[in-house]
């Protein structure tokens, strides 16, 4: 009996069982069909999907939006002709500070809510280009209790000298990056409508670039723990969470120039004209234009619809 067990399963012949012979089973009720093992895997891939997208979003229902960029701060050689240089694109100074007698910064605005910091470099060896870049929320404890939860260390909430609240947190790099909320009384609200005369090239400062050393660990850090949306996957830019759609930009520490800022403008072709009646060297791509500041950063300017603050 052994011996033609052995033999059926080695195939031999005269002894095979076949199908509705006692014994017989069919390997495909045994085991399941091709099609029903696929049909199995693809299923539990579909859920653990959808259990990983529930998790995500979950995660981000959880924390508070960003109401957009607030501003970023450049460190600069020449403080005058920075300013020179903002002017000729119609953004006025707001206000400034000053420590014994110098100007320590420079408020640049672009609209109500959104401002260019210009530090003045004091010494030689002070890096030029990003000092930091600051995001807006209207819900600031909120904002840090829950990037406490998730492991990260912000300051404590401060009033800064603007008169509004504020928080700062490094990235996993070191990269400043600051967070506030504009009070009423503050400097910032007492300027709403004011310093806005001038012709501006643009009304909306939408994207800051962020120069890292690592952009794959740097990506995973900005997704995973502050909650910003990759606009594509492996992709350079994310998103802010929340509905303003102003994004980051991650790029290269080691490239030339990594000092960038995007405005928002309707019309590339019209924008490049102007540029060029500002006196300004133009440089075409595909869906943008841009001027470099020589004492500062690169300056895109990226054609979006509708996108005003």
């Amino acid at each position: 009996m052994r011996e033609r067990t052995i033999e059926n399963m080695a195939g031999g012949t005269g002894h095979d069982l076949k199908p509705g012979s006692p014994g017989f089973t069919d390997s495909n009720e045994a085991y399941g069909s091709k099609d029903t093992r696929g049909f199995a895997r693809t299923r539990m891939a579909m859920l653990m999907a959808l259990f990983a997208l529930f998790c995500v979003l979950q995660l981000r229902a959880q924390t508070p939006p960003l109401a957009g960029i607030a501003h970023v701060a450049f460190r600069v050689a020449d403080l005058d002709k920075s300013r020179a240089f903002y002017h000729t694109l119609g953004f006025e100074q707001a206000f400034e500070f000053a420590d014994d007698g110098k100007t320590s910064v420079v408020f640049i605005k672009i609209n109500d809510d959104q401002f260019i910091e210009l530090y003045p470099r004091t010494e030689d060896s002070e890096p030029l280009g990003l000092a930091h870049v600051c995001f807006e929320t209207n819900a600031l404890e909120a904002l840090r209790a829950d990037y406490l939860r998730h492991g990260l260390e912000p300051s404590e909430i401060e009033k800064g000298r603007a008169g509004n609240l504020l928080f700062d947190l490094l990235d996993f790099e070191g990269q400043l990056l600051e967070y506030t909320q504009y009070l009423p009384g503050s400097l910032h609200s007492m300027d709403h409508g004011k310093h806005l005369e001038g012709d501006r090239i643009s009304q909306h400062l939408l994207e800051a670039t962020i120069p890292v050393r690592n952009i794959a660990a740097a990506r995973r850090f900005y997704a995973t723990k502050l909650r910003f949306e990759p606009s594509s996957p492996g992709g350079v830019k994310l998103r802010l969470p929340g509905n303003s759609e102003d994004q980051i930009e991650l790029a290269s520490a080691f490239a030339t120039k990594t000092a960038r800022i995007t405005f928002a403008v309707e019309n590339t072709e019209h924008t490049a004209t102007n540029l060029h009646r500002r006196g300004f060297k133009v440089r075409a791509d595909a869906n943008s234009v841009s001027i470099s500041d020589p004492n500062g950063p690169l300056i895109v300017f990226r054609e979006v619809q509708g996108r005003k603050r």
